[in-house]
């Protein structure tokens, strides 16, 4: 079977504002892969006074990542009149080898596969990548890290019962097309028209049609972290609406473009970033969910069962 490589889901994310309709216009959409960070660098001309390292605070980066992006700057001078070339952020510039992969430069300079696939645009076969989070070095590159802590105020389980997953987070071989694709999410089996529910507090940033997410409900919660619930039969929620764990968001659907042959709720946890929304995998979270869901069971089967003996010892 000849695998190819697709972009499934890949939205860095969505920082919207809470007063947007609950559909979004052509302008204000996101695209579904943004673009190469590499196509996205702007000029400047070094003017009288500037160094390198007012240069990289000017543009909230480190000097690191201008030398390695304009050899000209690495004899640490700024010279008037150069016109160098600025990121978003920082990282580096690499060349991709021949028959090397992304997961291969992921593994290399210890950064997340799914990070460095978006960034760079889901491009399946880049020749030239910039790799978020690692600072040049005349030595070599030095690696970072991206990873949050465990966000403690997800507490809930986004459907009511404990669902078999379908589809996991990662690189991995799509079932309904063959692709082999990066998944940002997972996928928990449900009936259609099963309730959707919050997985904590937050704010709905985002509710409506959103491409190959079909009607997605985007929460916002606190210390920077985002929830997503895709592939919605029906949206009970709107932008700015304050919601609580628990609360019901929806219903299961099949809308969308889905990578999960069976009904199914793709659900999905990603922190803040100055690369966007990046994903996060979602299992190692539902886990505590599932035992937090579980000690929730059989606290409201105690209380029904308490009220129902109390019921029955009124009626004697």
């Amino acid at each position: 079977m000849k695998l190819r490589l697709r972009c499934l889901r890949c939205l860095p994310g969505i920082a919207l504002p809470f007063v947007m309709s609950t559909r979004l216009s052509a302008q204000e959409s996101e695209p579904v892969c943004p673009p190469p960070v590499l196509t996205r660098l702007v000029s400047h001309r070094v003017a009288p006074g500037e160094t390198v390292e007012s240069i990289a605070r000017q543009y909230n980066l480190i000097p690191a990542t201008l030398m390695g992006l304009n050899p000209g700057l690495r004899s640490g001078q700024a010279i008037v009149g150069t016109k160098i070339v600025i990121p978003p952020y920082n990282g580096v510039r690499v060349e991709v080898a021949r028959g090397q992969s992304l997961r291969d430069l992921a593994a290399i300079y210890q950064v997340r596969a799914d990070v460095l696939f978006e960034v760079n645009g889901c491009q399946t076969a880049p020749k030239v990548v910039f790799v978020p989070g690692v600072n040049w070095s005349p030595t070599g590159s030095v690696a970072g890290t991206i990873q949050p802590d465990r966000p403690t105020q997800l507490t809930g389980y986004p459907l009511p019962t404990i669902a078999p997953l379908l589809l996991g987070y990662g690189w991995q071989v799509t079932p309904t097309t063959g692709a082999f694709a990066f998944q940002s999410g997972v996928d928990l089996s449900a009936k259609v028209g099963t309730p959707v529910l919050a997985a904590g507090n937050g704010t709905i940033a985002f509710a409506g049609a959103e491409g190959s997410y079909g009607n997605l409900v985007v929460i916002n919660h606190q210390g920077g972290w985002q929830t997503r619930y895709a592939h919605l039969a029906t949206v009970n929620v709107t932008p700015g609406q304050q919601v609580k764990v628990g609360q019901v968001l929806g219903t299961v659907g099949t809308t969308g473009k889905l990578s999960s042959s069976a009904p199914h709720l793709h659900f999905e946890i990603r922190s803040a970033s100055k690369l966007g929304w990046v994903a996060n995998d979602p299992t190692p979270f539902i886990k505590d969910m599932q035992i937090r869901n579980r000690e929730l069971n059989k606290e409201t089967s105690r209380k029904v069962y308490t009220r129902h003996r109390k019921g029955e010892a009124s009626g004697q």
